[in-house]
């Protein structure tokens, strides 16, 4: 599916699209957040700190400061690899697979209410 927006649509429905998750009573996530949890849900995994950070080219602290905040709202949760303990394995739930799917209802409807 492809779909064409001018750059000011586009940011209307970024606005449209934050200003329905900051009246959001649920989920209050930082950009950053969301990017990590958008990466975790939307690509295959398995996730690794390590991995997460090298591919959203931040450091693994940061990582694992935004996993501690998701980790808490039952987003996402972490266990040690059982083949390298070195290894943390980032692991989806069913509230964050929800929170992901509630976030691209929010997109859907947005994007409809766009004038051409």
């Amino acid at each position: 599916m492809s779909v064409e927006l001018r750059a000011l649509q586009a940011l209307t429905l970024w606005h449209d699209v934050s200003l329905e998750l900051v009246r959001d009573e649920d989920i209050d996530l930082s950009l950053r957040q969301m990017a990590i949890l958008l990466t975790i849900y939307l690509d295959t995994p398995p996730h690794t700190v390590r991995g997460l950070a090298r591919k959203l080219g931040v450091t693994k602290p940061v990582i694992t400061r935004a996993l501690d905040s998701m980790g808490k709202l039952d987003l996402v949760s972490r266990r040690r690899d059982d083949q390298d303990r070195r290894n943390v394995i980032v692991q989806r739930t069913v509230k964050g697979a929800l929170a992901v799917e509630r976030l691209g209802d929010i997109v859907v409807a947005k994007a409809l209410t766009l004038r051409p």
